[in-house]
């Protein structure tokens, strides 16, 4: 497995190669520096390190002991009510076609509480507010008693990017921003839980100012953390949920979950996920461990 450093630092070359083939563009813009096929050598070892990461990543899950993956995770939901799954684990892993911040068995899901309640996509408008879609603001739960060890709700949540050319404008132009500002500017605003037993659920894109947690306290399985929001590389209100080996996603591996009673649904596919035991202290905030 690579080592933590080894990460660390093909993370820092990749983002010093995009940066790099951006600053040569915007200079040959105005000045004729660089030879035009000079300027696509960076982007070219962007493109070339994040393949090879993946490969890398991919080839330590095939070549382990049992030659095939970890057996999941059972947790909780993160949610309650109906929800539709996107870009599941049960369809392919990578589940976002990258390995990269520990998302290998990452899902997003959408809260669909009746069938159109959430605004369709298309041309116009070009971005919609967030109390359009009915997943923002609604509660996050804890998957399993644990300890919160991270979170971040600073971050603004932006408007939706669902139509064409919003989303074009997410991908060339908000999305390689993004990336240049590394985890933290993808992940959005964030809460990390530790499970115990090497095992850490990440919540991504939450709400700004929303956590009811912070750092250091203990939760039971089914106390709310905080809300769903709209921030970091995110196109619409939704919760990004993952599990992994470490707590910086930097530099971790993805673990395969599976919900009680629900499973891992598929991608398109609706669920109703019913409260789990909730707390005594539900809506406090309790002391360290």
């Amino acid at each position: 497995m690579p080592s933590t450093s080894a990460r660390k630092l093909s993370a820092f070359a990749a983002r010093l190669c995009l940066l790099t083939f951006i600053g040569m563009v915007v200079t040959n813009v105005f000045v004729d520096y660089f030879a035009y096929w000079l300027t696509w050598i960076p982007l070219v070892l962007w493109l070339l390190i994040g393949f090879g990461v993946n490969r890398r990543r991919s080839g330590t899950k095939a070549a382990g002991v049992t030659g095939s993956a970890p057996e999941p995770v059972v947790t909780a939901a993160p949610v309650t009510g109906r929800w539709k799954a996107q870009n599941s684990p049960a369809d392919k892993v990578p589940s976002h076609g990258t390995r990269a911040y520990g998302q290998a068995y990452a899902i997003d899901i959408v809260a669909e509480p009746e069938p159109g309640a959430r605004p369709g996509f298309g041309w116009w408008p070009l971005a919609r507010g967030n109390a359009d879609f009915p997943a923002f603001g609604a509660p996050l739960f804890a998957v399993a008693d644990a300890t919160v060890v991270r979170t971040d709700d600073r971050q603004r949540d932006h408007l939706s990017r669902t139509s064409w050319p919003a989303v074009v404008y997410f991908f060339l132009v908000e999305g390689i921003g993004r990336t240049l500002g590394g985890a933290r500017r993808i992940i959005g605003n964030h809460v990390i839980l530790d499970l115990g037993g090497g095992t850490y659920a990440l919540y991504a894109h939450v709400r700004r100012g929303s956590l009811t947690v912070r750092p250091g306290d203990r939760v039971r399985a089914g106390q709310q953390l905080g809300q769903c929001g709209n921030s970091g590389n995110s196109t619409e209100p939704h919760v990004h949920f993952q599990l992994m080996d470490a707590v910086d996603c930097k530099t971790a591996d993805g673990l395969p979950f599976t919900w009680q009673d629900i499973g891992v649904p598929a991608n398109g596919e609706i669920f109703e996920a019913a409260p789990a035991a909730v707390a005594e202290t539900e809506g406090t905030v309790s002391g360290p461990a």
